[in-house]
């Protein structure tokens, strides 16, 4: 019975691990998907904001971790948004960067 324990310890230990690795490794991606210059043409943002989104979407849907995923929608709804403001000419992207910059602290957060 103690066998049976400790072998139910054990594997649970591996998935928390293996969701850890996953985690650092989503973290990683997303981060290095955090690079989207909203003063870039109107072009540039539209093809570079579609590919991120649509990359963080997947990432999102990888990850076990609610939060994270949820932050990573959150930078992908945002890379939509900025692409339509700039699609309809939007030059101010101010509020953008103040949002985006929030996301991306609560990105880190939960990535710590």
């Amino acid at each position: 019975m103690l066998g049976v324990v400790g072998m139910a310890v054990v594997l649970a230990g591996c998935a928390e691990a293996a969701e850890t690795a996953d985690r650092v490794s989503a973290c990683s991606q997303a981060l290095g998907l955090a690079n989207l210059n909203p003063y870039a043409s109107a072009q540039e943002v539209s093809a570079q904001a579609q590919q991120k989104a649509e990359e963080l979407r997947d990432l999102g849907n990888q990850v076990a971790d609610q939060t994270l995923q949820q932050n990573l929608f959150a930078i992908a709804d945002s890379y939509v948004a900025l692409e339509q403001r700039k699609s309809q000419g939007l030059s101010d992207v101010n509020d953008w960067v103040q949002t985006n910059t929030a996301n991306l602290e609560r990105l880190r957060q939960a990535c710590t």
